[in-house]
């Protein structure tokens, strides 16, 4: 495990562990690496001193133990660091996705599928979710069939 201090686009510092400097990388280009004060995913290493072991005292700094969720309390307090705008965006987002998870039917990879066989009228029309790749939600688009992806909440990606 190696600890990198990390900024953000914005200029927050951070701190994180990673398995190794490819993970870093690998994690980092696909979006996964978030800032924790404004989720940026522009986040990039920052200059930071080495932690140098004694020969009496070994490198002091540890990896985390395994994370578990926030409590409420906590949630509470990460929330507070967002500013208002930030805090109205995630509660905006996440009464969209409430909506849409309890009032649509969950399809599952079998999206395109079902979404196209609504749009050719071979299926009850009705409102569903699931998952597309890429190629998937393009092709479905270039057929006219509008689709709308789903936004993940931030705190979903960590």
């Amino acid at each position: 495990m190696i600890k990198f201090a990390l900024l953000c686009a914005r200029g927050h510092e951070f701190e994180s562990w990673f398995q190794s400097g490819e993970a870093f990388e690998t994690q980092s280009k696909s979006g996964r690496v978030l800032c924790p004060l404004c989720q940026a995913a522009d986040v990039t290493k920052a200059i930071m001193a080495p932690a140098v072991a004694s020969k009496n005292e070994g490198v002091r700094a540890k990896p985390p133990a395994q994370t578990e969720a926030l409590s409420g309390a906590e949630a509470q307090s990460k929330m507070a660091l967002l500013d208002p705008r930030e805090r109205e965006s995630r509660a905006m987002i996440s009464a969209f996705r409430r909506r849409i998870f309890d009032e649509a039917e969950d399809v599952g990879m079998r999206f395109a599928e079902e979404a196209r066989k609504i749009h050719d009228g071979l299926v009850q029309d009705r409102p569903i979710h699931g998952q597309a790749n890429f190629e998937d939600a393009r092709a479905l688009i270039e057929e006219g069939i509008e689709i709308f992806p789903v936004p993940p909440l931030p705190d979903e990606l960590n």
